[in-house]
């Protein structure tokens, strides 16, 4: 289970004065899409912080293919490319609900830190569950 599909609608605030998904609700739907597969393999974000490790952006891109639009369902894909000792990548499909076409695609890149932005290694339970579903 490396990959995670979630449906979204598209609100109105989402958008801009022509109806299209304003750019960086993007990477806010990556963030959706990374929580929940982190769900899934039983990896909840308030408890690795709770545990005092953090998983700040260092990295992300966002290839626009077509508009998203107020209304529409989407379905952002996730999954996991890596995690290293001290860094994790994944790998993002934006589509329309029926999966006919592709709105976005991109990444991002996490590294693990502390709570003072230090970096650290990765605990070893995380680097687990990940490898288990690789």
């Amino acid at each position: 289970m490396n990959k995670k599909e979630v449906k979204i609608r598209v609100i109105y605030a989402d958008t801009d004065a022509m109806g299209i998904v304003y750019h960086a609700n993007y990477i806010k739907w990556f963030e959706v899409g990374r929580a929940e597969l982190f769900r899934e393999i039983g990896i909840v974000y308030a408890d690795i912080e709770a545990a005092g490790y953090y998983l700040p952006l260092s990295e992300v891109h966002c290839h626009y293919i077509t508009p998203a639009r107020y209304d529409e369902i989407i379905v952002v894909a996730t999954e996991i490319v890596y995690i290293r000792r001290a860094s994790m990548k994944f790998n993002y499909t934006i589509t329309d609900e029926n999966m006919e076409r592709e709105i976005a695609e991109g990444y991002t890149l996490h590294a693990f830190t502390d709570k003072n932005c230090k970096v650290i290694r990765a605990p070893e339970d995380m680097i687990n569950r990940v490898k288990d579903i690789l």
